[in-house]
């Protein structure tokens, strides 16, 4: 899966204006209703925040990967954002977070959604990839390293 098939330059922000978990999940979602990918942004944001509370999605290193299923949605939808600074998001590593990367899908659409999952896990393992994108200040330029990470794959 190229995740450049679901992420558009528009939907990544940086810095993020919101200076929490739940802040930053709605601030995502808004993100992705405003490009017109989510028609109902209050039941997706609700269903990410209902996942959030199961367990947390601060999977480590300094990401964390809310996701949620939500009827509203056409297709896979992603959207990246940047804290101004390292924020607590309850990560299992017990680290702060410097990236959030919100995964929404239709709820038909699960073996798209774990795999969309698994390239954002897969790509962030690569210490290299994981730094030049965590020391990025603009949205472009975050787009632009996954651009040239997904050319490579």
């Amino acid at each position: 899966m190229n995740l450049l098939d679901i992420l558009s330059p528009e939907c990544v922000k940086a810095p993020l204006e919101s200076e929490d978990k739940r802040g930053v999940i709605d601030e995502l979602v808004d993100l992705l209703a405003e490009q017109g990918k989510s028609s109902d942004p209050e039941a997706l944001k609700e269903a990410v925040w209902t996942r959030e509370q199961t367990r947390t999605t601060g999977i480590g290193h300094g990401l964390a990967i809310p996701h949620g299923k939500c009827s509203g949605l056409k297709g896979l939808a992603m959207a990246i954002g940047k804290p101004t600074g390292p924020m607590d998001f309850e990560a299992i590593d017990k680290q702060p977070v410097q990236l959030i990367v919100l995964l929404a899908s239709p709820p038909d659409r699960t073996s798209d959604h774990i795999q969309a999952l698994a390239r954002i896990s897969r790509l962030m393992t690569m210490e290299e990839f994981r730094t030049r994108i965590y020391e990025a200040t603009e949205a472009a330029e975050i787009f632009e390293l996954l651009k040239e990470q997904e050319a490579h794959a």
